[in-house]
């Protein structure tokens, strides 16, 4: 069951540790959705924010260094219309949820792990940032399609 037209579409991210992928994502379709989406965020393995996801999202124009990571089992029972999978370690071990979200599965790779150091994986991260934007683009634009549809 899809919301009411007008009511927003509830959507999480999830990643394995909700460090970079899952909370750029959530920020990102907030500040590009705004009302029309309630975006959350959470990780099979939580980890504290990457300092890196921190600085890129900054160049965005969004802060999101107060935020936490979240285990995904903090959001067990609640209902939402999109569940999106960041990488595949995560849709192997992705729970049900209430009401039958839909399911999409994006394999982003992380940004933080082919690199030792902050300063060497900031462009993996730049990367990262501007695929989720390109997605997250599309994403809103089908919302919309759908629900705007007669």
């Amino acid at each position: 069951t899809r919301p009411r037209r007008g009511a927003p579409e509830r959507v999480l991210f999830l990643g394995t540790g909700n460090s970079a992928r899952s909370q750029m994502a959530e920020a990102l379709i907030e500040r590009v959705a705004g009302a029309r989406v309630k975006a959350f965020s959470a990780g099979s393995h939580p980890k504290p924010l990457h300092h890196n996801a921190v600085r890129v999202m900054a160049t965005y124009g969004i802060d999101v260094a107060g935020r936490r990571s979240k285990h995904l089992s903090e959001f067990a029972g609640r209902r939402f219309d999109y569940v999106i999978s960041l990488c595949d370690r995560v849709r192997d071990v992705c729970p049900e949820f209430e009401g039958a979200p839909e399911t999409i599965h994006w394999s982003i790779p992380d940004p933080a792990a082919s690199h030792a150091d902050d300063v060497a994986s900031y462009p993996a991260f730049q990367q990262t940032a501007a695929e989720l934007e390109t997605r997250i683009g599309f994403l809103i634009a089908a919302l919309t399609d759908r629900t705007t549809a007669p």
